[in-house]
C-alpha cells in the first residue's frame, strides 16, 4: 500500500521531567512521520516512553523539544483550548481503562461525543450503527457495570469511532482483556479502521498486533531504535 500526505510529523521531540533529584530524560530526537490512512505500532519495552510519544502526539501533553505537526497544524503553536478544538471532532482515541462514563449506557456513551459537537441530525441512529457493528445491539441499555471488559471495550471502540475522526489514537487497547477477547477487540479495530479510512497509531507490547500494522516504531531508552518513514 502507498501513502501520500502526512497526517502526523514528529521532528526532533525530546520530553524531560525535572523533580527533586534532578532532570529525568523520558523522549530524546525522536523522528518520523505517519502518512494518512496509514496503521503505526509503537512498541518498546515497560517504561521504554511509548504512552507518553502517543500522548505528545495527540497533543494531551507537551514537548520539551522539537515539534509535531498534527493535521497540519504544529502542536507547539496552540495553547491547551487549541489542542482540544483540533482533537475535537477529529481525533478517537480507545485507552487500556476503556474510560466510559458509568452513569451512562452503552447507546449514550457513544452518542456523547456527537453531543458534545453539538450535532443534532442522526446521532441516536450513528451510535446504534456503531453498536450493532462491534456485536452490541442487544445491550444499548446496559451501564459499563453490566457489561464485560470486552464489552466495555467494544464500546469505547464504537464512540471512537462515532465521530468519524481522522486520526485514531490507541493506547494498550487490549491491556486489560484476556487473550481470546483482545484478539476479538483488535479484528473490529482494524476494520472498523480499515472501512472509515482513518490513521491508526497504536501503542501495544503485543508483537503480532504490531505485525497488523503498516509501519513499527520502536522505542528503546526514549530512542527510535527503527521507525516508520522518515
Amino acid at each position: 500500500m502507498s501513502f501520500s500526505e502526512n497526517v502526523i510529523e514528529v521532528r526532533g521531540l525530546g520530553k524531560r521531567l525535572r523533580d527533586a533529584t534532578g532532570e529525568l530524560v523520558i523522549l530524546q530526537d525522536i523522528d518520523f512521520c505517519v502518512a494518512k490512512g496509514q496503521s503505526v505500532a509503537i512498541v518498546g519495552a515497560s517504561g521504554s516512553g511509548k504512552s507518553t510519544l502517543l500522548g505528545l502526539m495527540a497533543g494531551l501533553d507537551t514537548a520539551t523539544d522539537g515539534s509535531i505537526t498534527l493535521l497540519g497544524r504544529s502542536l507547539g503553536e496552540l495553547d491547551e483550548e487549541g489542542r482540544a478544538a483540533l482533537r475535537r471532532g477529529a481525533v478517537g482515541f480507545v485507552f487500556q481503562s476503556f474510560q466510559l462514563m458509568p452513569h451512562l449506557t452503552a447507546l449514550e456513551n457513544v452518542m456523547l461525543p456527537l453531543e458534545l459537537l453539538g450535532e443534532t441530525r442522526e446521532v441516536r441512529n450513528r451510535a446504534l450503527g456503531l453498536l450493532e457493528q462491534v456485536g452490541l445491539g442487544s445491550r444499548l441499555t446496559h451501564y459499563p457495570k453490566q457489561l464485560s471488559g470486552g464489552e466495555q471495550q467494544r464500546v469505547a471502540l464504537a464512540r471512537a469511532f462515532v465521530t468519524e475522526p481522522a486520526v485514531l489514537f490507541a493506547d494498550e487497547p487490549t491491556g486489560s482483556l484476556d487473550t481470546a477477547t483482545g484478539e476479538r477487540v483488535i479484528d473490529l479495530m482494524f476494520s472498523l479502521n480499515e472501512a472509515s479510512g482513518a490513521t491508526l497509531v497504536l501503542v501495544t507490547h503485543d508483537l503480532a498486533i504490531a505485525q497488523r500494522c503498516d509501519a513499527t516504531v520502536r522505542l528503546a531508552g526514549g530512542r527510535v531504535v527503527n521507525g516508520a518513514a522518515v
